[in-house]
């Protein structure tokens, strides 16, 4: 087994690529806190249908339920910090249009889109990006 060294970058991967053949489930290993926090958000945005959590007997995995509504999605590294102010500069970096998918941010309420943050007035760091 090869030892991933982010398990957020190899979790969008893992997404990405299953939706770009067409499938409809994904398995995701490691399981993580941050990815189960940065799985939330996207359900939460309609961009994944669900997600469950399945023990193993060495640590776990997600298998998430795709909906075929992503077109591209990565993890930003390296992490960016960024006050409320500045997600606009990161949307025009990562994203396709003004308006067109979500930057995944973790602030200190906890992990949320940025345009949740932008509402909290919060500023973070940049996780990653889907639309």
């Amino acid at each position: 087994m090869v030892m991933a060294i982010d398990t957020l970058s190899g979790a969008m991967i893992a997404i990405k690529n299953a939706e770009m053949v067409g499938k409809r489930i994904c398995e995701i290993r490691p399981a993580s806190k941050l990815v189960s926090n940065v799985l939330k958000v996207l359900k939460n945005h309609g961009y994944i249908k669900s997600f469950e959590f399945v023990k193993e007997n060495v640590g776990g995995k997600f298998v998430v339920e795709l909906t075929g509504n992503i077109n591209n999605c990565g993890a930003i590294r390296p992490r960016f910090s960024s006050k409320a102010t500045e997600y606009e500069f990161y949307e025009r970096r990562f994203l396709p249009a003004r308006g067109f998918g979500i930057l995944i941010v973790s602030t200190t309420k906890g992990i949320m889109s940025q345009r949740e943050a932008i509402e909290l007035g919060l500023g973070g760091v940049l996780l990653a990006y889907v639309y």
